[in-house]
């Protein structure tokens, strides 16, 4: 019997096994190297060989090939890279899968490798296709419906439940008109490592959204809501803060339809602001003399104050409390006839686009035709149109000192930044500061119980035909950093009833 022994082989400094039989000696080296299995593993995997794959494998089992199509389809893959990385010590090969699909992922592996008749090939589990995996186990791409970015009111607090007031709800759908890429319900995929039908833990979670912080304050929310309470017509209450733009509420009463941002109305005496802004910026001054008759005809046609009342001669402060239409009508034809009045109405945001970040209508002082238009127009009737928004956009212009476009989201979001801050004529402001609060302390409001410090203005806006035509009652103002419009569609006057709203509104913010 020939004997057969195995003795050491030295090659090039390395001791190879060797086997001597009938006198001949036969190196015993392994072929190839981990890595080079390795890759060549990885590749075929890439590839979707799964013949080849098992052909580098120590003993696949039976189910080799289902597994790994099971992780394709339990993944939803259009693609997968699979890279061996740096070999470290012993028989470990560190690899790097870059996956493509509904959810694109990527996470790191090892493959460990052992010698079987001088070759080297895969000692496979299912942790080899995953770290996590193992029998029982899979890992799945779980499309999940997903709100896509909380909304939340200036102080922190979610308003984008169904727990937030209508107005406020209102508010939210607007904002996701203008972003609809940022919001609604939209399938977000995780991936998760299951046990059966259980999750175990989610190994990519689904990617949140920055939360859209407005500048909704529910507090003055709450003061405006509580003040058109009991109030048996459509009504709206804007609030601002003059010193910033910002929009603070926006209460429509009713909800449905959002008048306070998108309706347009005749502004009525309130617009005898810009009005008056513009015959101050011309040299008109508060004490200067001027008349208020019942009646006057301008244009051919005859205008006439609230009950035909007759001031005759006062000072112009007195006429802007009292609310003279012949005294403004006349004045804005004789001294506003080149076009002054729409270059004024320009500066506090008429005929300019408005995008606060919810759908907003624009204010609108179209070209007076005539000297009856611009009368017209000089009392804030006519073709003059306007929003709440816009209109306590007015007021707040006067309180700051700056005509600012209303926002609702921070300004990095607001969808049209080329409308920018207006300031206003110093002696303007000056004036209008000391008219305002006229209007409260002995003018058209004096028997409303305003809070000090209040100042505003009255309108009565005519609308529709006949001889005595319906009136939506306004009142706009400010108080202190607080800027405010409230209108009653169909209410009556002014002074009767949108001025007790804003009482009611500014004594719950005191």
């Amino acid at each position: 019997m020939t004997e057969r022994r195995r003795w050491p082989w030295i090659t090039a400094g390395v001791l190879v096994p060797v086997l001597v039989a009938g006198g001949v000696v036969w190196a015993l080296r392994t072929q190839g190297s981990p890595e080079e299995t390795a890759g060549a593993y990885l590749a075929a995997w890439s590839r979707q060989d799964y013949a080849a794959m098992k052909r580098l494998v120590a003993d696949p089992p039976a189910d080799f090939e289902s597994w790994h199509r099971g992780f394709r389809t339990n993944l939803r893959l259009t693609g997968a890279a699979f890279s061996a990385g740096r070999a470290g010590t012993g028989d470990i090969v560190p690899f790097h899968s870059r996956l493509a699909g509904v959810r694109d992922w990527e996470y790191d592996g090892t493959l460990k490798l052992v010698e079987t008749e001088r070759r080297w090939k895969v000692a496979w589990s299912p942790s080899t296709i995953h770290p996590a995996l193992r029998k029982g186990r899979t890992i799945k791409a779980i499309t999940r419906d997903a709100a896509t970015t909380p909304v939340l009111a200036a102080d922190g607090t979610r308003i984008d439940g169904s727990d937030a007031p209508g107005s406020v709800q209102q508010l939210v759908e607007g904002i996701k008109a203008v972003y609809p890429s940022r919001f609604g319900t939209r399938g977000s995929t995780e991936i998760d490592l299951m046990e059966g039908d259980t999750v175990i833990r989610p190994l990519v979670k689904t990617a949140t959204s920055e939360p859209l912080k407005t500048t909704v304050d529910l507090r003055v929310h709450r003061a405006g809501a509580a003040a058109l309470e009991g109030v048996d017509k459509p009504a709206s209450l804007v609030a601002l803060r003059p010193s910033t733009g910002e929009i603070l509420a926006v209460v429509n009463r009713p909800g449905g339809f959002n008048r306070a941002l998108m309706g347009k109305y005749p502004p009525g005496s309130t617009f005898k602001i810009v009005t008056a802004s513009a015959l101050v910026a011309g040299g008109v001054s508060p004490s200067q003399t001027v008349t208020c008759p019942p009646e006057q005809n301008i244009g051919g046609f005859p205008f006439h104050n609230a009950e035909f009342h007759d001031y005759g001669t006062l000072s112009f402060r007195d006429a802007f409390a009292h609310s003279c239409n012949t005294t403004f009508g006349a004045m804005g034809v004789d001294k506003l006839g080149d076009g002054r009045l729409a270059s004024v109405a320009a500066t506090f945001g008429f005929g300019a686009a408005v995008t606060p970040g919810v759908p907003a209508v624009r204010a609108e002082f179209p070209a007076p035709r005539d000297d009856t238009d611009l009368a017209s127009a000089s009392i804030g009737q006519g073709r003059v149109l306007a929003s709440p928004l816009n209109m306590a956009s007015v007021a707040a212009a006067i309180a700051s000192g700056t005509w600012r476009p209303p926002r609702i989201v921070p300004p990095a979001l607001v969808p049209d930044r080329s409308v920018k801050p207006r300031p206003l004529e110093p002696a303007v402001v000056k004036a209008l500061r000391s008219l305002m609060p006229a209007v409260i302390s002995e003018g058209t409001a004096h028997a409303v119980p305003f809070p000090s410090g209040t100042a505003g203005k009255t309108g009565t806006a005519e609308y529709g035909s006949g001889k005595e035509p319906p009136t939506h009652s306004w009142f706009i103002g400010y108080r202190g950093d607080v800027a405010f419009a409230v209108i009653v569609e169909g209410g009556g006057t002014g002074a009767a009833v949108a001025a007790p709203i804003a009482s009611r509104f500014l004594k719950r913010l005191a």
